[in-house]
C-alpha cells in the first residue's frame, strides 16, 4: 500500500505519537485548557511548540492547522489579499485556493503551465516562464500575491529561490503550497509556505503547517484568517501530531528514517530500470512515478488491474501512476512492486500511447463572471458537445487531489470544449458527459 498518509498505516508514525495512541483511547482528547492553549494563543504548550517549529524550519512565525493544508492554504490567501484583489495562481493550483477566493471575493488570475505531452502532465514553472507570465497578469492590473505549487503531487520542483526572488521584484508575497514538501520554501525565501505533515511526514491526516516570515506580512492579518476558517475546538492530537511530525523530522532519528527510505527508494528504482519499467524523473525520491503510457495502459486502468491484485498507487493519471513511498516504506516493496508493474505490462501492454493535447489555454486568463457569482448562479448541465461558449457554474475535478480542469467563471470556447470532450474518454469513470453552466 503505498499511498498517503506518508507514514503507511503507522510504520512511520514519531514515535511519540505512537506512544500516545497506545494510551487509553480518548485520554488525548483535551480542549484548550490554560497550559495547552491553542494555535492562536501566546502560552501554552502549543504555543511553546509553534515557536520551536517555526525555529527548527528556519521561519519566523508557524501555526499548527487541524483542517489539512487547505484550511490554512485558504487563510494564507485570504491574509495577503483584500476583498475585491486580483490574486495570480496556477494552473495546478489545490481547489482549496478557489474557495479561498470565493471566500474572499477575490479575482483569480490563472497561469498556464509547462506541459509534457508524453505523459500528460503539468511542469513546474521556471522563472522565466512567470516572469513572462506575471508581465501578463500586470498588464491587467495591480495583483495583490502570487502562489505556485512545489513540488507537485508528482515530486516535480521548480526554482523556488529564483520564483521568489521573481516575485520579490515585483513588489509582491509569495504563497507556496508545499503541501508535498519538507519546508525548502522557506530556505529561498518565500513569505507563506503551508506544509501537510501526513503527505511528506509522519503526522496525522488533517495535521499541517503554517509557516511565515519577511517584512510582507502582517501577522494580525494572519490570525485573523486563521480565527475565521479554523476550528475554535482544535484536536489537541491532530495538535500534538503536527507538532512531533515536524520535531521528528528535523531530528537525527527522523534524518535515519529519512536515510532508510531514501535507500529503499534508491533500490526501488535501480530494480524497476533493471526490468526496462519507464520512470518520470522528479525531484522527490520517495515518490515513484510510472510512466504507463510508454507502454500502452492508460494510467486510471493500471491502477484497476493493480487494485485488484492487491497493489494500492496513490495517484493514476492517464499517462501516469503514482506511489508515494512514505516515511517508512517496507523493504519488500523493492521485490514486489516491480514484479507487479511488470505483470501489469505483460498483461495489458502495447504500443505506446499517442502524445496528450496540451489543454487550450493562453498563458494568462481571468474568469469572465467572478467566481463567486458563477458558482452560486441558476445552473443547468449541458453536454460537453454543446457547452461551446457557456460559462462553467462549477469546477471540473476529475480526480483527487482536487486540481481543476475548469474553473467557475470561466467561459468555453469551442478549443476547451472539444479539449475536456477527450479528457473525458482519458479518464473513465471520472468525468461526466454534461458540464454545469450558468444560465442565461
Amino acid at each position: 500500500m503505498l499511498h498517503l498518509p506518508a507514514h503507511g498505516r503507522g510504520r512511520g508514525l514519531p514515535p511519540g505519537l505512537v506512544r500516545l495512541l497506545r494510551a487509553r483511547p480518548g485520554s488525548w482528547d483535551l480542549p484548550e485548557l490554560p497550559e495547552i492553549g491553542g494555535p492562536l494563543e501566546a502560552e501554552g504548550l502549543v504555543a511553546e511548540e509553534q515557536r520551536a517549529c517555526a525555529a527548527l524550519l528556519g521561519a519566523e512565525r508557524c501555526w499548527f492547522g487541524v483542517n489539512g493544508a487547505s484550511g490554512l492554504l485558504q487563510a494564507a490567501l485570504l491574509a495577503l489579499a483584500p476583498p475585491g484583489s486580483r490574486v495570480l495562481l496556477p494552473r495546478n493550483l489545490h481547489r482549496s485556493l478557489l474557495h479561498a477566493c470565493v471566500l474572499g471575493q477575490l479575482q483569480p488570475v490563472l497561469f498556464s503551465l509547462p506541459f509534457d505531452p508524453a505523459t500528460g502532465l503539468w511542469l513546474p514553472p521556471s522563472p522565466a516562464w512567470l516572469e513572462r507570465s506575471l508581465a501578463d497578469a500586470l498588464a491587467g492590473g495591480p495583483l495583490a500575491a502570487v502562489a505556485v505549487v512545489s513540488p507537485t503531487y508528482q515530486g516535480f520542483g521548480a526554482d523556488l529561490r529564483g520564483l521568489t526572488q521573481l516575485v520579490h521584484g515585483a513588489g509582491l508575497p509569495l504563497l507556496v503550497d508545499q503541501a508535498h514538501g519538507q519546508g525548502e520554501a522557506v530556505a529561498a525565501g518565500a513569505d507563506l509556505v503551508v506544509l501537510s505533515c501526513q503527505k511528506s511526514g509522519g503526522g496525522l491526516a488533517q495535521s499541517a503547517a503554517l509557516l511565515a516570515q519577511g517584512p510582507r506580512l502582517d501577522p494580525a492579518a494572519l490570525e485573523r484568517s486563521l480565527l475565521w476558517l479554523q476550528t475554535s475546538s482544535p484536536s489537541a492530537l491532530l495538535l500534538h501530531s503536527t507538532a512531533l511530525s515536524l520535531r521528528h523530522g528535523c531530528s537525527a532519528a527522523g534524518r535515519r528514517q529519512r536515510a532508510r527510505a531514501l535507500g529503499i527508494a534508491d533500490r526501488l528504482g535501480r530494480r524497476c530500470r533493471e526490468l526496462g519499467l519507464p520512470l518520470v524523473h522528479g525531484e522527490d525520491p520517495l515518490r515513484l512515478v510510472v510512466h504507463t503510457a510508454a507502454f500502452g495502459v492508460n494510467g486510471l486502468v493500471a491502477d484497476a488491474w493493480l487494485l485488484s491484485r492487491g497493489v494500492i498507487a496513490e495517484l493514476p493519471e492517464p499517462g501516469t501512476l503514482t506511489f508515494c513511498l512514505g516515511t517508512a516504506p517496507p523493504r519488500r516493496v523493492v521485490r514486489e512492486l516491480p514484479r507487479a508493474l511488470a505483470g501489469l505490462r505483460r498483461a495489458l501492454g502495447g504500443d505506446p500511447l499517442p502524445p496528450f493535447a496540451a489543454p487550450p489555454l493562453p498563458r494568462v486568463a481571468e474568469p469572465e463572471q467572478a467566481i463567486a457569482a458563477a458558482w452560486r448562479a441558476p445552473s443547468q448541465a449541458v453536454p460537453l458537445a454543446a457547452a461551446a461558449g457557456r460559462i462553467a457554474a462549477e469546477p471540473l475535478c476529475p480526480y483527487p487531489p482536487g486540481i481543476p480542469l475548469l474553473i467557475p467563471g470561466e467561459r468555453l470556447d469551442a478549443a476547451r470544449a472539444a479539449w475536456l470532450q477527450e479528457q473525458r474518454r482519458l479518464w473513465p469513470g471520472q468525468i461526466a458527459d454534461t458540464v454545469n453552466v450558468v444560465v442565461g
